[in-house]
């Protein structure tokens, strides 16, 4: 959502707390990407009103981070987390502070904040109150942190995965002195969750400028400090364009050749792991590709979608050293051709089950069956049998040897 229009529609919320007497701005992102004119997913207002002031004014809230300072306020169906001017304790872990403390000036509440670009607050009438010059900054398109740099880091080492992200988000360059800060305190990123590190890389590796980013976090020699990949060689991986982070991981598999590394360690969910293992067993593959029927195979095991994934990733695994398929045999053209003609799509649409043939061949469950089911899937894909089920027992009793 471009310009004013979320601004505008949280106003009534702004309002209500300037019209009791409390100072209320939008800050951060928001204010940042309003200024570049770049889309703004969600916006942050900050108010020198307590919580229990926040709470007090709207009838509808929801204490996500009361003892923190934030406030979720639910207004006419949006949410809006309203957080209170705060300065903030030492900091444990690199991580996290000790304590809070809510002020009344907004001055000390924004020193506090990781980049200038994100320290902008602008107020109801869209003016902006700029203390630490974010608006040069942007026009200069440079990444400074607020204040002292190693402080900054030292507070939450994460600020150094957030750094390298804004330059992958917006093209900017870093400031020496703030990139000089982010090689000494690299270390300090151990004491991070990987939950917090993972939504950074994932963001990063999204980013519309990677491309001259990536390098970056080599030199930072940052993955020497992140599990999972602390334990892989990642000198070789090259990003070249924007990839979600499956396709990242997938490419990381490709490269271990049988090295084994716990991906439990990411945190992340089962299907995207799963997602990952599924497409570098797809870029294991696809080289091998020759013939119609061994790409009606392919096609049917690895399914449309993630076909047209492998097939735009091309260049990036090209790049990764990853042999690419021959694009005579796999283009959008053949992939989406192959899938219309395809009799099933998947193993549920098979005409027989385990239950069926087990019946019709009077046997007990065993390793024969997955095989069994298997071999007749591919036969149903090949067209060497008829989906019906009378026909499929037929072929396995004449085509599968169960022993």
């Amino acid at each position: 959502m471009h310009d004013k229009e979320m601004f505008v529609t949280a106003l009534p919320v702004m309002q209500q707390l300037v019209s009791h007497g409390y100072e209320a701005y939008f800050v951060g992102g928001s204010v940042r990407d309003y200024l570049m004119k770049r889309p703004i997913n969600d916006i942050d207002i900050t108010t020198n009103a307590t919580p229990d002031e926040v709470e007090a004014l709207f009838e509808h809230t929801i204490p996500i981070g009361k003892a923190h300072g934030t406030i979720n306020v639910v207004w006419q169906g949006n949410n809006y987390e309203i957080t209170t001017f705060r300065t903030e304790g030492d900091y444990i872990d690199h991580r996290r502070p000790s304590e809070v403390h809510f002020v009344r000036d907004l001055y000390q509440d924004v020193e506090r904040r990781d980049f200038t670009i994100n320290a902008i607050a602008m107020n109801q009438h869209f003016h902006m109150t700029d203390y630490f010059d974010g608006q040069t900054d942007i026009q200069s398109k440079v990444i400074r942190t607020v204040g002292n740099p190693d402080e900054r880091f030292g507070e939450d080492a994460l600020r150094i995965l957030r750094g390298v992200r804004f330059k992958s988000q917006l093209g900017f360059t870093i400031a020496s002195e703030t990139y000089k800060a982010m090689l000494q305190r690299t270390p300090d990123i151990t004491h991070l969750a990987i939950e917090r590190i993972m939504v950074e890389l994932e963001k990063l590796l999204n980013g519309q400028y990677v491309s001259s980013t990536f390098e970056m976090l080599h030199d930072l020699n940052i993955w020497k400090y992140m599990p999972f990949f602390k334990e892989i060689d990642m000198h070789h991986i090259r990003i070249t364009s924007p990839v979600t982070l499956a396709q990242f991981l997938a490419m990381i598999m490709y490269h271990m050749q049988g090295q084994t590394s716990n991906t439990k360690q990411l945190k992340r969910s089962n299907d995207e792991i799963k997602h990952a293992e599924q497409l570098c067993r797809a870029m294991k593959c696809a080289p091998t590709l020759n013939t119609k029927a061994e790409l009606r195979q392919f096609v049917y095991d690895f399914g449309q979608t993630r076909c047209i994934e492998l097939l735009a990733i091309q260049s990036q695994l090209k790049t990764n050293g990853i042999p690419q398929v021959s694009p005579l045999i796999f283009n959008t053209q053949t992939i989406s051709d192959t899938w219309q003609s395809l009799v099933i799509q998947e193993r549920q649409q098979l005409a027989v089950n385990g239950t069926v043939l087990m019946t019709a061949l009077n046997r007990k469950a065993g390793p024969w069956l997955k095989e069994a089911l298997r071999c007749a899937e591919c036969a149903v894909v090949q067209q060497k049998v008829n989906n019906n089920e009378q026909e499929i027992i037929e072929w396995v009793k004449a085509h599968v040897e169960i022993s």
